[in-house]
């Protein structure tokens, strides 16, 4: 069967082509008894307008962007943190008929955010793995100022009015450090990630936080910084190594990281769950496959993915942003098999 034309349902509702037009594009000013004969006839034809069509009439593009850093080593859609958020962000624009679009960015290079809107490529954006850094922040500050829907996704700006989906990563550390010492633990390192990201800075005021309010020491030696892939876990299991036969416990800021370790330390005869207690960060599925399975902190990813999209919808049907928009998500620990309960 043929597919309905535009001038088919304008012949059936008795109005013209443009009307036709206007009402699929919601161009007012519009009798609401043109709507419905226009709506009517496209029903009984089975007329579906098309969509890059109604883009262009919209003067939108239909899409929101995502942006995120180019890393040509890196494979970023398979790990548990970029695939999950992905997933939470395109299942929420799926179901408000919105498309993604992916959109890399060269970390070494100036960002230039609200030039993607005035090509027209773009909606709305949700920016994925930015750093604290004075350039990102200039960019985010011209960004904020054009008055664009766009949201943070993971990372805070201290001092700025930026609109951020966040997670409660102080209180994270803190709950994860504090269980290692209320299991018998205090001789604790901890394994970071780079302190340009403010989960990063989080996780080690959650650290110190813990360690603070039980009266044990910190040790500068004992904080090691990794860039949150498995190698550098991996690698850093050398540099921890010497200090095994003084520490119980090391608590990892992500789960790729924190197995990186445990390989290092059981090719060196040193095994998780055994000779000390360990916990990740982010409740990968790796946690549950290796051995011993990790304890690790559970983070939303997915609800922060679908709530970072709800929050850019809702300002672009807001139009203006006068208020800001911000959110942090709580994160829980789930223990498993990698801590030793301590007497």
């Amino acid at each position: 069967m043929a597919k309905a034309s535009r001038k088919e349902v304008a012949k059936l509702a008795g109005v013209s082509e443009a009307t036709v037009s206007r009402v699929f594009n919601n161009i007012l000013p519009l009798r609401e008894e043109t709507k419905q004969k226009v709506s009517e006839a496209a029903r009984v034809l089975e007329y579906y307008p098309n969509a890059l069509a109604q883009s262009f009439a919209r003067g939108k593009s239909g899409n929101i962007g995502v942006i995120v850093p180019y890393m040509p080593k890196v494979r970023m859609f398979s790990t548990h943190y970029f695939s999950e958020i992905l997933s939470g962000i395109g299942k929420k624009l799926a179901d408000e008929q919105y498309g993604l679009l992916l959109l890399f960015v060269n970390p070494t290079e100036r960002a230039e955010y609200e030039e993607l809107f005035r090509t027209q490529k773009i909606d709305g954006c949700i920016i994925l793995g930015s750093q604290d850094v004075e350039d990102e922040r200039e960019a985010i500050r011209r960004l904020h100022k054009s008055q664009v829907p766009y949201c943070i996704m993971n990372q805070h700006f201290e001092g700025e009015p930026f609109h951020v989906i966040d997670a409660g990563h102080e209180q994270g550390s803190y709950d994860a450090v504090s269980y290692l010492i209320q299991t018998g633990h205090r001789k604790i390192a901890f394994l970071n990630g780079q302190m340009t990201y403010s989960n990063s800075a989080d996780r080690l005021k959650g650290y110190i936080r813990a360690l603070k309010e039980h009266q044990i020491e910190i040790r500068d030696e004992w904080l090691f910084t990794g860039n949150y892939s498995r190698t550098s876990g991996l690698t850093e299991a050398e540099k921890i190594r010497p200090y095994m036969h003084e520490l119980d416990a090391i608590f990892v800021a992500n789960d790729r990281m924190a197995i990186g370790l445990m390989q290092g330390l059981s090719e060196q005869g040193i095994f998780a769950g055994k000779d000390y207690s360990l916990i990740g960060y982010d409740d990968s599925d790796l946690a549950s496959f290796v051995y011993p399975q990790l304890s690790s902190v559970h983070v939303p990813l997915f609800e922060m993915g679908d709530r970072a999209a709800e929050m850019v919808l809702q300002m672009m049907l807001e139009g203006q942003q006068s208020e800001i928009y911000k959110e942090e998500l709580q994160v829980s620990l789930k223990v498993r098999k990698s801590i030793i309960e301590r007497g």
